[in-house]
């Protein structure tokens, strides 16, 4: 592409939504029962703020992120895409909300908190963000819940948002996605890509088609009948593991693969602790996992957008063994990403830009109304920030990541890094999951046996 025609591209990213963000759209609108907002939790020491001090904070977010004052707007037939526009209506105070726990003020009183804010539908007729203060939490602490749509945000992007709010000097990078206007030579170089459609799109198409081909089968060809996979209800259940980063860089080290493995693998110990105890026997290709993987450079940080892609990989739930289980789990998300499924899914999404953007939607609506039966869970891994976060100078004491259960997935797992810890943050169906505490107790006792292989104790 050239020059003139990629900065055409990125202005129109500025203000169009793309194709994975109008999918999210879709798949929101083709099911009552789901919200497509994700979210984070931050743990805050000491009393709750007032609403001026409130009002500092997040006029921060508000200087670096021109995204926070922005509604979607749609078009009849969906003759042009969907695109951001500044709300004429804006108020902060509508995207404010305060409640206070009940006695004891406990975890599972804000685990349940967290659980409802999961189920609310952001407004579509304002900015599509929200933020809950959360008081009488236990041990002179308060919570604040941050929820912004998928088509706003992704995981990295989301830790950015938050980043904006606290202490220390204002994000700049943010400001420009208000877009702006086109230049002659822009729009020529535009319309030149257009031109060589014809062309370019089948050929980027074979090539991705052909990376993709094993992404397709896994998510089409159904796997075995699980009770992880079915239709959802309106109400949810959240949980949370914890892990110590120190203690999983140990069974790295000792086993030669990454904390996405390690975290993984666990992942699937939980998953097949929790069918046994439905008293179903975990067979090979039961559970097929969707794994997002980034593709955000480091410049890009700042920009409040959606740059993801996503390999699909079972999870050898069948292996009884934890060091052999979790060799099988390196090996074959190593294996996903060398077939080069992760650029193949964002050359499709390149070449779905250059499409109008009613057949985009056309192709989401379609595909919404056949409900998948081959995927079983998402698992995503977000790296947290590096460097503790306060607010008003009170220190933010953990962060707990939150995101929604869509595509008849009844479970979902985000896993967030922050001081030192790896904090697993489970969403779960309200009624097809009443065990899932039985996922977060799996997850901890399983690092911990994988941490006393590493030291050469058998558990």
């Amino acid at each position: 592409m050239s020059d003139a025609a990629a900065t055409a591209e990125q202005v129109l990213a500025m203000t169009h939504l793309g194709p994975l963000d109008i999918g999210f759209l879709e798949l929101e609108d083709s099911d009552p029962h789901i919200s497509l907002a994700i979210g984070v939790v931050a743990i805050i020491a000491g009393p709750p703020p007032s609403q001026e001090e409130l009002r500092i904070w997040l006029d921060r977010g508000l200087e670096s992120h021109a995204r926070l004052r922005q509604r979607v707007r749609r078009t009849p037939l969906d003759v042009s895409g969907p695109a951001w526009e500044d709300d004429p209506q804006f108020a902060l105070a509508h995207h404010i909300r305060r409640t206070a726990l009940p006695e004891p003020g406990g975890e599972p009183q804000l685990r349940e908190l967290v659980a409802t804010e999961i189920t609310e539908r952001l407004d579509r007729d304002h900015p599509l963000w929200r933020i809950t203060i959360v008081e009488h939490l236990a041990g002179d602490r308060w919570a604040m819940i941050l929820r912004a749509h998928h088509t706003m945000v992704d995981g990295i992007s989301g830790i950015t948002l938050l980043e904006s709010f606290c202490d220390g000097p204002t994000r700049e990078a943010g400001r420009g996605t208000r877009g702006g206007s086109r230049s002659r030579n822009e729009y020529f170089g535009w319309w030149k890509e257009i031109l060589r459609l014809p062309v370019t799109v089948p050929l980027g198409t074979v090539g991705a088609i052909r990376a993709l081909a094993p992404v397709l089968y896994s998510a089409i060809v159904p796997s075995p009948e699980s009770s992880l996979n079915g239709a959802l209800g309106q109400q949810r259940r959240y949980a949370v593991a914890r892990a110590e980063l120190p203690e999983v860089d140990e069974i790295c080290s000792a086993q030669g693969v990454t904390v996405n493995d390690v975290a993984v693998a666990a992942i699937t110990a939980a998953y097949r602790r929790l069918l046994l105890l439905r008293g179903e026997t975990p067979v090979p290709g039961e559970l097929r996992v969707v794994i997002p993987v980034s593709t955000r450079t480091v410049g890009a940080k700042q920009v409040l957008d959606n740059r993801i892609s996503a390999t699909v990989t079972e999870l050898p739930i069948h292996v009884n063994d934890p060091v052999e289980r979790l060799g099988l789990v390196h090996r074959r998300i190593r294996e996903h990403r060398a077939r080069g499924e992760v650029e193949a899914e964002q050359s499709l999404l390149t070449l779905a830009r250059r499409l109008p953007a009613g057949v985009v939607a056309s192709v989401f609506r379609v595909a919404t109304r056949f409900p998948q039966h081959a995927i079983g869970t998402l698992a995503t891994n977000v790296p947290g920030p590096r460097n503790r976060l306060s607010l008003g100078g009170h220190e933010i004491l953990e962060l707990w990541p939150c995101i929604p259960t869509a595509m008849r997935l009844r479970t979902r797992v985000a896993i967030l890094s922050y001081r030192g810890r790896l904090t697993f943050g489970i969403t779960a169906d309200y009624d097809s999951t009443p065990d899932i505490d039985t996922i977060p107790s799996a997850i901890e006792t399983e690092i911990s046996v994988l941490l006393a292989h590493a030291r050469g104790r058998r558990p």
